[in-house]
């Protein structure tokens, strides 16, 4: 619920509990008092509408069964009975009391912190559509390193690696989108490096990496996939200086 919505609610409900001690006083003074049992009728009717908006018109809500059972009392434990009315109204004035201590705890409540913004780690790819799934394929190959299916997480890892190599060869300078296509994963990385795009952390990739393309039977382990993940980082800083 929004605080100013908590905070209108409070003030309607200890307007509503001022009325119901007045009410209730005067009733015990004079039970039989006209106005005050009309007064109280008016009260209750107010109350009613009151504790239904708070628990959504819900009957099963633990205001809404309080409240019904502020109307009634037990006779000797045994059987229910309608109490008299100043001490209907003084239970209605408990169950509004309970509804101001939940909502004063609701309303100071430490706030959660506002959910992060999703991150944007290849805001530098030039190509807009390849960012959003670059973001996915970087989450599924953390996730398969954790999961330790590491074939999984290298294959997925130097994908990512070959996507943004081959966009930043296909916008540099006379980048020749046909002759990029044909070439292999180390030529796009001997490219890039004589370009000037990326330095030299691909040397650090395994032999399973530069052949990741090749597929068939391969011996991943834990270290290949995790010194492929440390270079991709190192090329996405090349590509992004500014990172």
């Amino acid at each position: 619920m929004d605080p100013a919505d908590i905070d209108a609610y409070l003030v309607r409900l200890d307007e509503a509990i001022g009325r119901g001690r007045r009410l209730r006083d005067t009733l015990r003074r004079a039970p039989d008092d006209p106005a005050a049992f009309a007064g109280a009728r008016i009260w209750q009717h107010d109350c009613e509408a009151a504790v239904a908006d708070l628990s959504g018109g819900s009957k099963s809500h633990w205001l809404a069964r309080a409240y019904s059972d502020a109307l009634l009392v037990r006779a000797n434990g045994l059987a229910l009975e309608r109490a008299d009315v100043a001490d209907i109204v003084d239970r209605i004035i408990g169950v509004l009391a309970q509804a101001v201590r939940s909502l004063t705890e609701v309303r100071d409540a430490p706030r959660a912190p506002a959910e992060q913004p999703a991150p944007h780690r290849f805001d530098f790819v030039h190509d807009r559509e390849l960012r959003p799934v670059l973001e996915d394929a970087y989450v599924e190959s953390r996730d398969a390193l954790d999961r330790r299916d590491y074939e999984l997480s290298l294959a997925t890892t130097c994908g990512i690696l070959e996507a943004i190599i081959t966009d930043a060869l296909a916008h540099a300078r006379n980048g020749d989108a046909t002759h990029i296509a044909a070439l292999s994963f180390a030529e796009r990385i001997a490219a890039a490096e004589r370009a000037g795009l990326i330095r030299g952390a691909c040397s650090r990739l395994p032999d399973v990496a530069r052949t990741y393309r090749d597929g068939g039977d391969r011996l991943v382990v834990e270290r290949d996939a995790r010194v492929a993940g440390q270079v991709l980082h190192v090329v996405m800083r090349d590509l992004n200086p500014g990172r």
